[in-house]
Formats: C-alpha cells, sequence, structure tokens
C-alpha cells in the first residue's frame, strides 16, 4: 500500500448500493469501487476548493468596489495586531 494510504471500509445498502453496482463494472463508467470512490472524493474536494475560492473572490470585489476614502493606511505593526485578536 503506497504511503500514506488509509483503507476504510464503507456499507452501503438498498438503493445506495444498487446505484453504486450500476457505476461500476463492465456497463458502469468505473473499474470498481474504489476507483468511484477515490473519483467522487476528489470531485468533492474540488467543489470545496472552487466554494472556497469563490468567497475570497466575492470579498476582493467587495474590496476594491469601496471608494478610496474608505481606505486608511496600516502599518506592519497595525496588521500583526489586528490579526492577533
Amino acid at each position: 500500500m503506497p504511503r500514506g494510504a488509509t483503507t476504510m471500509t464503507v456499507r452501503l445498502s438498498g438503493t445506495l448500493s444498487d446505484f453504486v453496482a450500476a457505476n461500476v463494472g463492465e456497463n458502469g463508467a468505473y473499474e470498481n469501487i474504489s476507483e468511484y470512490v477515490r473519483d467522487l472524493i476528489r470531485r468533492d474536494k474540488e467543489r470545496a476548493e472552487r466554494e472556497t475560492f469563490d468567497r475570497l473572490q466575492a470579498e476582493l470585489k467587495l474590496a476594491f468596489a469601496a471608494p478610496d476614502d474608505a481606505y486608511k493606511p496600516l502599518t506592519a505593526a497595525d496588521v500583526i495586531a489586528r490579526n492577533q485578536v
């Protein structure tokens, strides 16, 4: 097993199990369940990263839309003090 790999056991039943079975194997998009689960996790990770980026982008748009007189000069010490709270 590769370094840092984790083995997990997941129990599915009913419609979830049927859904996975339909997506794995000869007629499915994935060769095996592990491949399917890894792809789902990658997609979820990408979604979470995209949401974080979108929030940051929205905050930056607000900041850049503010009038110049809304800004006040800060020293490095001001920034450090503000971030220690």
